[in-house]
């Protein structure tokens, strides 16, 4: 999906805040939980991530990934299922967007078929199908190993 024209929200007094190095273990468990596709302890490092959080527990992420000439990817947006239907998803990815709109960029993602609440988000923000892909998802079952990890 692509935004060539995103639509205006109202604003939120939801607090973002940019997420570091110190929250991959907290982002790991998140994306975990929610499997909004491929992220591992180094994808933080491809782009800039943003969160909210409720009780000091991180609720919901949502940043940037890859790039292509004039696109940025809008990467890892999901919700802790406690959470969901506060409209945390679409105040990040309006977030992200306009991070990636700073840098003269548009955003695009992928969505899996079956996220019907995600594609309505997606297309309430101004989002629109350009292309529908088939793809395999390989996973790397032992030897990934992550300084968040070593946490304990």
């Amino acid at each position: 999906m692509l935004c060539e024209s995103p639509r205006t929200l109202s604003s939120t007094d939801v607090e973002i805040e940019e997420l570091g190095e110190d929250d991959v273990h907290e982002m790991m468990s998140l994306a975990s939980l929610t499997e909004p596709g491929p992220f591992r302890c180094r994808t933080i490092q491809l782009g800039g991530y943003v969160g909210i959080r409720e009780g000091g527990l991180l609720a919901a992420m949502a940043g940037q990934r890859t790039a292509i000439p004039g696109c940025r990817e809008v990467s890892a947006v999901c919700t802790h299922p406690s959470y969901r239907g506060r409209g945390y998803a679409t105040t990040l990815v309006h977030a992200v967007m306009d991070g990636v709109a700073k840098h003269g960029e548009l955003p695009y993602l992928h969505v899996r078929q079956d996220n019907i609440s995600a594609i309505r988000l997606y297309h309430r923000l101004g989002f629109r199908i350009t292309r529908t892909l088939r793809c395999a998802i390989l996973t790397i079952s032992e030897g990934e190993v992550c300084a968040a990890d070593s946490r304990g």
